[in-house]
């Protein structure tokens, strides 16, 4: 037998090395855990759920549930519903639910009108119109003649009060919030409509009680001032 070089030799070493790998590759099928560059569709009347490791309901599904209907749910470790908007039939609007760790729906839309359906929202009852009947005083500083607490849960308000002076008398009403001057104060015979920020720091009053006061002083020499607040909501910032 011819013999042959040891380059050829070792050539042909790394050649089956190298198919040996190019094998084991092939044969091997990577983690399909993780997506770069791009997105995933799923179509056909397909599916998504995440189920925690110990089984029982999905903690996350969306896609296609029973029938034709497509929605999405999400629910706490317990198995309770937190998110869900299914409503049953494919033609529905679905409203959107949140629900409380008990199951109780806490927030939902409204799908006929828009807006919302739940919670249903305090609002104002009529005021009274007489104004010798509003909170009033004849004080010549500033005294807190009305006053009222509310949880914080915006970072803004909107306040709007109707003031008057009696006859021949001046004077002015200005608004605390939490004990400091909230907005400019007004004279006695205009209205206080004022929109702002509650606090400076939002994070230290969030889910706190919120103090809210109507001052009001006479400036001339005697007289009543009123006011009668007839509007007041949280909004956004």
């Amino acid at each position: 037998m011819p013999q042959l070089p040891e380059d050829i030799i070792d050539r042909l070493t790394q050649m089956e090395r190298r198919i040996q790998q190019l094998s084991t590759a092939v044969n091997t099928r990577p983690a399909l855990n993780k997506i770069s560059g791009g997105g995933v569709e799923i179509t056909g009347g397909g599916f998504l759920e995440v189920r925690p490791p110990g089984g029982g309901p999905a903690v996350f599904a969306v896609g296609r549930w029973s029938g034709d209907e497509y929605g999405l749910a999400i629910r706490r470790q317990t198995g309770r519903l937190a998110l869900y908007n299914g409503d049953g039939t494919s033609t529905s609007q679905q409203p959107l639910r949140i629900y409380d760790s008990a199951g109780r729906e806490i927030v939902s839309d409204d799908i006929d009108t828009g807006g919302i359906a739940k919670p249903w929202l305090n609002m104002l009852p009529p005021q009274d119109t007489a104004v010798s009947r509003w909170p009033q005083t004849t004080a010549t500083a500033f005294t807190t003649i009305a006053m009222s607490y509310n949880l914080v849960w915006q970072p803004r308000m909107r306040l709007l009060v109707n003031t008057r002076a009696s006859s021949g008398a001046t004077g002015s009403v200005q608004v605390l919030v939490n004990g400091s001057p909230w907005g400019s104060a007004v004279s006695a015979g205009s209205v206080f409509d004022y929109s702002a920020a509650i606090s400076s720091d939002f994070a230290s009053v969030y889910g706190t009680l919120l103090k809210v006061e109507i001052q009001a002083m006479v400036t001339s020499a005697s007289g009543t001032v009123y006011a009668n607040p007839v509007l007041m909501y949280g909004r956004q910032t």
